[in-house]
């Protein structure tokens, strides 16, 4: 079954987390679980020249997302428009908890402004307080409902910030789901059923997770051969047309 990972990461992620992993190594795990191709982005605003050069070399595996700071102003804006348009990255990456921002600060508007007008989804991460709770993340679609928004992690590890995930994405169109860290297998088939059959995507969250764990979730979910497909394939092949 065909597969693209709706969200990975290069790097060296210390702290708390001491894992890292480098293009070379993704691509071969990419290819150890059959996996087409991978959404990047790195492990903050100082490694999208990382991501350039490893969409360089694999140009045929890799599509490229801009890690941005809001906080940075201006120069956030900058580095969107930059990557979108010299060097042919396809997305954002938001990340509230890592920079310390609330999903829905208005400091974010230019970052949606540039992403409408850019025609290009948003990627923030989902699911930890105070920063990425899913109300907030919310209230940021239903201020850009032509923004398509996707939910990394769709609510992590809190069974409440899952529930509210899927709530909040069945009332705003423009929310869509990612599925890397969620633990719950069942709420794969829910998002699927409830959301919308396109709006679920699989993810691995590299080196953050083992693929074959991701993998059984969304095949444990208890959909039909078809729905599986939509989720890890068709599904995110079509948001990046």
């Amino acid at each position: 079954m065909k597969k693209i990972d709706a969200h990975s990461h290069i790097g060296n992620f210390g702290g708390w987390a001491k894992v890292k992993i480098d293009i070379d190594k993704l691509i071969k795990q990419m290819d150890e679980y059959e996996i087409e191709k991978v959404i990047l982005c790195g492990t903050g605003s100082h490694d999208n020249e990382n991501v350039a050069n490893a969409y360089t070399k694999y140009k045929e595996r890799v599509l490229p997302i801009v890690y941005t700071n809001p906080c940075e102003g201006k120069d956030a804006v900058e580095k969107i428009y930059n990557y979108v348009n010299r060097k042919n990255f396809r997305g954002i990456k938001l990340n509230p908890l890592k920079d310390a921002y609330v999903a829905d600060s208005e400091i974010l508007d230019p970052i949606m402004e540039a992403a409408e007008e850019l025609n290009i989804p948003v990627f923030i991460h989902c699911g930890h307080p105070p920063y990425s709770l899913p109300w907030s993340i919310a209230l940021l679609a239903e201020r850009f409902p032509n923004v398509k928004v996707v939910m990394i992690h769709m609510g992590h590890g809190h069974g409440v910030y899952i529930d509210a995930s899927l709530k909040m994405a069945r009332r705003y169109n423009n929310l869509y789901l990612e599925m890397s860290g969620m633990p719950m297998e069942s709420k794969i088939r829910e998002a699927y059923e409830t959301v919308g059959s396109d709006r679920i995507f699989f993810g691995t969250d590299a080196p953050f997770h083992n693929p074959s764990i991701e993998i059984q979730k969304v095949l444990t979910c208890g959909l039909e051969e078809s729905a599986l497909e939509d989720i890890f394939y068709n599904n995110i092949n079509k948001l990046f047309q």
